[in-house]
Formats: structure tokens, sequence, C-alpha cells
């Protein structure tokens, strides 16, 4: 009712050698493919291919170049040379709905759902089921998107508005649209940078399944146990270039990293010499009515506070609440030992606070603002007077944090919506460093990068708080926190649960507590 149409058919394609033992054709392959933006070489004769009842792990730092040729398959982009071969036969797609009806289906990173309409209405745009009058049909609508759901076992309602659900649960609705294509091919571009452990494992048996029904997929990641966990083979791409395939139980972490990078990371958390300072900022009983209540912590200068919890604990609800975003209704806030009332982000950025936000995209970017007007938006205040702006000097001063912070881009002109996640997010905290900040709160701050680009971060954290800077960082990654937190303070449902001091923290105890559940000694 709802299916693509015909997907091209071709006869069997031989294999060539080095391949994995199959007697089935290639559903996908990407010869000799290359794309080039203005001062960019995106893609230089890059191959791929994609066999069926597989999953192939595209990796490579931000920047590679993953998500353009993605980007060339599901149709968006057109190659500057190359081909596509689409079951042994030459394709070009046009369009991304010529991709979706020739059997090609994305995920993207960026959810691209309709807020304003409901889950059924969203998975079945384009391609809504009309009754006899010719009017849509959203009774049927509303059956197959639950028939659906329920064979994904997805607990969602097909009438529930998309705006109304969790970015975890807007997660699952981008999975069962793509699954609704029937598609040969499904490319997934991070599919699980926003969903829990527990959906990560439910996304996994769906794949399983998947796999059984002989589909392809395409599946791009920056997290090293979902590589190992699920794939069959690892293609990695390197500066636009292909680097090489393997098969993943050929490779370990450190193998794939150095494929990766050109590279061994060698000490990817660094090493602090220099003591904490004294006490900068005393939280007491500080509280959110409805959210988190009773959260109480010291954070000393040259210090990292890490904040750890599933997601719906209120980590990023505390973050907010300091940055006056979403003013407290109780509790206390000290600085320097001074009653403080955060009231809003100006005033929080007046005594020297800053916020990396969770979602770069949503929250972060201007993106179609350059490089410049994205960096400057923060300090632009300080350098305007009687109508005119110090542009040249405000300039200089992006100029000089792109260059200590490496942000790789052709100029500061560039629509920053052009540069890899690393890079923007580097862009990002150039913006604040700008402010010359004495609390930096990075909320995620290496969600959907490299590794390769998380290196340079940690790195550049470590720095400024050895410098003086106290910094408390949020983070879903349980490595990051540990391998970069002096102390670890755990929350669960609005409930701050214990701080671990680092000698005392282990994945264990964390996760003990971010489950609800008072340690055991």
């Amino acid at each position: 009712m709802f299916s693509r149409a015909t997907a091209v058919s071709t006869a069997p394609l031989a294999i060539p050698p080095g391949a994995l033992a199959t007697d089935e054709p290639y559903l996908l392959e990407v010869i000799n493919v290359s794309k080039g933006f203005p001062g960019v070489i995106a893609l230089s004769d890059v191959q791929l291919r994609v066999r069926p009842g597989t999953v192939l792990a595209l990796m490579g730092e931000n920047g590679a170049g993953k998500s353009t040729l993605m980007k060339i398959i599901a149709g968006i982009y057109q190659p500057d040379a190359g081909e596509l071969r689409l079951k042994g036969r030459p394709v070009v797609f046009g369009t991304p709905l010529a991709a979706l009806q020739a059997g090609i289906a994305m995920i993207h990173q960026e959810l691209n759902l309709m807020p304003h309409m409901s889950i059924a209405e969203n998975i079945w745009i384009g391609r809504e089921q009309l009754n006899g009058l010719h009017m849509i049909d959203h009774r049927e609508m509303h059956r197959c998107t639950a028939r659906l759901l329920e064979r994904l076992r997805i607990d969602l309602d097909p009438e529930e508005q998309v705006g109304n659900l969790s970015i975890a649960e807007r997660q699952m609705v981008e999975i069962a649209k793509a699954v609704s294509y029937d598609s040969d091919v499904l490319i997934m571009d991070e599919p699980t940078s926003a969903i829990t452990d527990k959906e990560v494992a439910h996304l996994f048996s769906i794949i399983a399944d998947l796999k059984a029904q002989g589909k392809g997929i395409i599946y791009i990641t920056h997290k090293m146990n979902e590589v190992f966990a699920i794939a069959d083979e690892v293609a990695v791409f390197r500066d636009g270039a292909y680097i090489g395939l393997q098969r993943a139980d050929s490779m370990d972490g450190d193998s794939l990293i150095s494929m990766m990078v050109g590279r061994e990371l060698s000490q990817l958390f660094p090493v602090r010499e220099k003591p904490i300072g004294d006490l900068l900022l005393s939280v007491r009983d500080l509280r959110l009515d409805g959210i988190f209540a009773g959260v109480s912590f010291d954070l000393h200068a040259g210090e990292i506070l890490g904040i750890a919890g599933l997601m719906g604990s209120g980590r990023t609800n505390v973050a907010e609440t300091l940055f006056g975003i979403t003013p407290s209704d109780g509790g206390e806030i000290r600085l320097d030992g001074q009653p403080l009332r955060i009231g809003n982000p100006h005033l929080a950025i007046e005594k020297g606070f800053a916020l990396l936000t969770e979602d770069r995209k949503l929250s972060g970017l201007f993106p179609c603002l350059s490089v410049l007007e994205n960096m400057e938006v923060a300090v632009l205040p300080h350098y305007a007077g009687g109508g005119f702006v110090q542009q040249k000097a405000l300039r200089a001063l992006c100029e000089d944090m792109c260059q200590k912070l490496r942000v790789k881009t052709p100029s500061l002109e560039q629509c920053i919506d052009t540069l890899s996640g690393g890079n923007q997010q580097k862009a990002l905290l150039a913006r604040w460093l700008m402010t010359n900040p004495r609390i930096l709160i990075l909320d995620e701050p290496t969600r959907g990068i490299d590794v390769g680009a998380k290196a340079e971060i940690y790195r550049l954290i470590s720095f400024l708080a050895s410098e003086g800077m106290a910094v408390i960082m949020i983070s879903s990654e349980l490595p990051e926190v540990l391998g970069m937190s002096d102390r670890v303070m755990v929350m669960h449902e609005g409930e701050l649960m214990g701080t671990l001091d680092r000698a005392e923290a282990t994945q264990e105890r964390v996760m003990q507590l971010a489950s609800g559940m008072a340690l055991v000694h």
C-alpha cells in the first residue's frame, strides 16, 4: 500500500578477489566517485561496496567525506565524477525521491521530522493513502503506522504529535520511517547519538532483523563499541580519500583508530599536573520545580566536574539553570562567596559563565551564517558603539582563536553549515572562549564528532582547566566522564544521587547511581 517503486533489477555480478565469500551480487557499488565544493575537495576517487544481509560500518574523522558520499548515494548531491551501481546496473539519482524509489533510504544525523504533524503523517508524508473521495485516509494511515511500530517494537501512539516527543523518540520515528520504504539499502548516519543504551539495544535488534531480510546497511558512527557489536565489514575514509576495507572481526580499536587518523592516539585523555585551586562556585539545594531538586555541589578553579546520568536525569536542566535559561525556583548559588541570582543568560555571561549547548544544530549554530558571524555573536556588544562595529579588531580576534583551536575552514566567510561536526564544535567553543569565561559548562562536547577531534577537544579542556578555568562537563559517554573529570556528580530522575572522587569513580559505581541505586561497597 505504501511500498516504494520497484527497484532496478540486474543479473548477478562476479565477486572480485578478496571479498567475503557469497553467491549474492553487491547491492550497491560506489566506483571512483569524486566531489568538490568551493575551496574544498570533499571526495577524491573513493569506492564502496555493500553486500546483501550485511552491515558495513563507514568510519573516518569529521571531514573525511562520509556524509558527503552518503548524500550522493541518497540523491541529495550529484558527483563530479565516478559511478554508482545498484544491483550491478549504473544509476543516477537526480533527487532524493529517485533514490528512495530505487530502494535507498537514509536516516540523517540531523532529524528531519515535522514537529507539528503526527507520527503517522511524518512517516507517510508524500505517500499518503487516499480514500474513494481522493482525500487522505487518516484512519488507514493510523492502522498502517500502528502495524509498522508494532513490528519494530516501538511503543508510540501513531497520532502523537512529533513535537511532543523526546529526541530519542523522534530518532526511533526516523528509523521507522526509513524502514517503511522497504528499501534494499539503508543508510544510518549517527543513529544512536541521541538515544539511550536501552534504545540502542532495540535498534541493534531491528538491524539484525533487516540483515535477516537481506537488506544492506551502511552504518556511520563515532562509537567504536558499536562498530564491533554489529558491523560485518569496516570501510575507512580519511581526508576525502578511501583508505581501505577490512572484516570487523579482524580489527581492534587501536588498528581502526590508526586507519582513521593516520597515526596512533597514545593518550586520549590528557594528564593534568597542576593542583586544583580555590573554591569558585557553591550551589546549595538548587531546584527547578517538576524537573530537579536538592542539587548541591562545589566547583573549584582549575577543576573539571563531570555530570553523569541517564537521559531525562536532569543533567541538561541543571546546566541551563546555572546559565539563566530556566531560572531556578529555589536554592542558592554563590560565586566567590557572594550570593548570585542568575535570571538570564546575559547576566550569566557578565558573571563569567559560558554554556556550550547539548545540540549544536538546534541551539548552538546559526547554520545559514558564516563562521565569523557564528563566532563573534557572543562578544559583538563589546566591539560595538556609536552605531559602529570594530570589525577589524573583531575579525582579528576570531582569526586568532581559529588558529589556536585549529578550526579547519577555507575562510571565516565560509557558511558554518558546510564544516564538519568537529570543526563546528570547535568554532562554538571559540565563540565562548572569546568571552573569557571563568566557568565553562560543556553539555555533550564531543557528541557526533570523530576520535581525532575528540582528542583535540580533550586537550583543550585539560589546558583550560590547567590555566585555572572551572569546567562542568556533561556527557553520556562514561569513558569520557571518567577519563576527564576530577569528580563525577551522578543524577537520576532529577535527584543528585552522589558525587565520586576520581579515584573511586568506576563505570559500575556511576551506573549504580545513575540507575537510582545506592552504592554497594
